[in-house]
Order: structure tokens, then sequence, then C-alpha cells
């Protein structure tokens, strides 16, 4: 699967001003809306991937704990 990280216009300019002003305070580099989208653009394409398998994986892991701890519901004869 290879589907591209899809957001909404309102958190795209949101991410755009929160890169922005990491800029300016980090680097005193003031950041036009272009340049910032690009940065933007090149996290999602490149680096987004990577965290979004980390949460599939550690989602995975957490339901097979859950999954795991059913057996423990088990009701035994006597």
């Amino acid at each position: 699967m290879s589907e591209k990280i899809v957001v909404s216009k309102e958190n795209r300019k949101a991410m755009i001003d929160l890169i922005k002003k990491y800029f300016l305070k980090e680097r005193d580099e003031d950041l036009g809306d272009l340049s910032a989208a690009m940065i933007l653009d090149f996290f999602m394409k490149e680096l987004a991937p990577e965290f979004y398998n980390q949460g599939v994986y550690d989602s995975h892991e957490y339901m097979n704990s859950k999954i795991e701890d059913l057996f423990a519901l088990q009701i035994y004869k006597r």
C-alpha cells in the first residue's frame, strides 16, 4: 500500500504556520508560505510514512496483548 497521507486544509495551514514559527525562532529565518509548504510536503512524503508505520506496528502489538488477555476470561468447570 503506498497511499499518500492527506491532511485537511486547516491542518495543513496550521502545520505550515508551525514550520514558519520554528524556523524563525530556532534558525532566525523568515520562511514564506511556499518554502514552509515545500518542507511540509517533503516531511509528509519522506518521513511521515515511517511514523505512520510505527503507529500501525504499535497498535498491532497492543491489540495482540489484549487478545491474549481474553484467555484469562475463560470459565473452567470444577
